[in-house]
């Protein structure tokens, strides 16, 4: 399963490069990024060939970006806690390609700012068909999709009344389906995309430059990727420390 995801995000990884460029992410040979040298099967291998090479490049001797061997780690790990939690399952390939769909829409964004609306409602569509194959009922689905909407709902209205500086537009289906997604992990995992996107504003705070203003679009996709996931695979629920209070 590790293996399967690591090389699913390598497919991603070049998916995601080539998208909206005009290039087929089917056809062609992967290039070295700093010199446009076609890259040996050898040099493709994820995860293994960046540490075998140090992290260099054999044909021109640059640097690689440490990102690629993260996001092949990170799906590998999300594969196996995937399979860990579900078995081998008719929900677990859903879950899988709602995994890799997330990730192809976090790196977007991250690199662009933006989420592409066709394979945001790719990943919404399979994201409802995984939540309705994990759900024990009808029933429960249909209440999860109402939290989901619910969940959707305020930020489109974050968007709305910020005039778009606080929100993106595209946050809103992307959480719909990230909530349909984890089920009943929705509002934990809500509570949680907040909470890293704060742990991660004071961080951007403190190291900003000594005299300068605060500026520039913070992606919102990967904190909800990561609210959620770590609300669905922990199983954590911060409203219970709520509850105990009261």
């Amino acid at each position: 399963m590790f293996a399967l995801g690591a090389i699913t995000a390598s497919f991603v990884g070049a998916f995601v490069a080539r998208l909206n460029t005009g290039q087929s992410f089917l056809a062609g040979r992967s290039r070295c990024d700093a010199c446009g040298a076609p890259l040996a099967p050898r040099a493709l291998v994820p995860v293994i060939s960046y540490f075998v090479v140090r992290g260099r490049a054999r044909c021109c001797g640059a640097c690689l970006s440490i990102s690629s061997p993260l996001t092949e780690l990170l799906l590998g790990g999300l594969f196996v806690l995937a399979y860990v939690n579900i078995g081998f399952t008719s929900a677990l390939p859903f879950m899988l390609g709602s995994l890799a769909l997330l990730l192809a829409l976090v790196l977007y964004d991250l690199a662009h700012r933006i989420l592409p609306p066709a394979l945001l409602a790719v990943f919404v569509v399979v994201s409802a068909v995984t939540g309705l194959s994990l759900s024990p009922s009808l029933d429960v689905f249909y209440s999860n999709a109402f939290v989901a909407f619910l969940i959707a709902a305020s930020l489109a209205l974050i968007h709305y009344f910020s005039r778009g500086r606080a929100m993106g537009l595209a946050d809103t289906p992307l959480s719909f389906g990230l909530a349909l997604l984890v089920g009943q992990a929705a509002l934990p995992g809500f509570v949680f995309s907040f909470w890293i996107g704060a742990l991660v504003g004071i961080v951007l705070l403190f190291r900003r430059p000594v005299g300068s203003r605060m500026g520039g679009e913070v992606p919102f996709a990967p904190f909800l990727a990561a609210g959620f996931l770590l609300a669905y695979f922990t199983q954590w629920n911060p409203f219970i420390f709520v509850a105990a209070s009261l």
